[in-house]
């Protein structure tokens, strides 16, 4: 039996594990979907149908669906980091740039959660969390390297990924930092539905109702599985996870993901791949090793 404090975080490990190839899958998966389902109609099928599933699931295991009193505001930032400004800004993105280099550049997220968790949190940046960051950043720098022209003509992809990154380092440090206590399905749900509420109305001004009928099953296929597996489980496991381990620690353990990305976005849909690949999947698992539980 596991116990303990170390047992907790050894969990916490095990499931950041499974996360990364769960959510690296989700980014070819998006790539496909996004090419014939418009943004904010993806986006909305995403956050109603992972935040329905999440609470129906939260309702059959015999949780409470309420939240504690006085956490509306912190639910409202919960909300609009980790579910509005992230979703919209991969969801317009992705579509400008290959699926694995999008991810690699949401996947800077580390650093600003590292610096945030500092600042907001007060934990501490130990040289272990240091050097372990720095060998998750030499293996995106490596991956990124030969594609700095690319980003160069695509801006504002590049620019949105960014902004995803920094959303979702600032949605990691206050789930850390409100700590509301609910179950993770509870508070995973409610905050889909609730930062999916301006989604939801955007679609509906700017692209009406879904033409559902005219969507490739390909696209279906990648739509699926961005809104039960890297909604329900990914989005609900992460939340969990952030609150087994220390934030910084949470986040470098996330570097593994664009990898994860690039090589089945490279398997999936004919994107490149080779010596590069392997060096960086090389130094991220380099960054893993360093910030584990000790």
């Amino acid at each position: 039996m596991l116990a303990g404090v170390g047992g907790r975080r050894l969990v916490g490990y095990l499931l950041l594990a499974v996360l990364s190839v769960a959510w690296g899958l989700n980014w070819p998966a998006m790539k496909t979907a996004l090419g014939d389902v418009p943004p904010w109609t993806f986006r909305s099928g995403c956050v109603l149908g992972g935040g329905l599933a999440l609470l129906a699931i939260a309702r059959m295991s015999g949780h409470s669906l309420k939240l504690p009193a006085g956490s509306l505001r912190a639910m409202l930032v919960l909300s609009f980091f980790n579910i509005t400004v992230w979703h919209l800004s991969t969801a317009f993105g992705v579509p400008l740039l290959p699926a694995g280099r999008a991810a690699i550049i949401a996947f800077t997220m580390p650093v600003w959660a590292a610096l945030l968790a500092s600042w907001f949190l007060k934990e501490r940046l130990t040289w272990r969390v240091l050097v372990g960051l720095g060998f998750g950043l030499a293996g995106l720098v490596v991956l990124i390297g030969s594609d700095l022209a690319a980003l160069h003509q695509a801006p504002l992809g590049a620019g949105l990924l960014l902004l995803a990154a920094l959303t979702w380092a600032t949605g990691t440090v206050a789930v850390k930092y409100y700590a509301l206590g609910v179950p993770a399905t509870v508070l995973t749900g409610w905050i889909l539905l609730i930062g999916g509420t301006p989604i939801v109305i955007g679609m509906a001004l700017v692209e009406g109702v879904p033409d559902v009928d005219s969507y490739s099953v390909s696209a279906l296929v990648g739509w699926s599985y961005s809104t039960f597996v890297a909604m329900v489980f990914c989005q609900c496991t992460y939340l969990k996870v952030v609150t087994m381990l220390p934030a910084t620690v949470a986040a470098v353990g996330t570097l593994a993901i664009p990898v994860v990305g690039v090589v089945s976005s490279a398997v999936l849909l004919d994107e490149p791949v080779g010596a590069t690949e392997a060096i960086a999947l090389t130094l991220v698992v380099s960054a893993m090793f360093w910030v584990r539980p000790k």
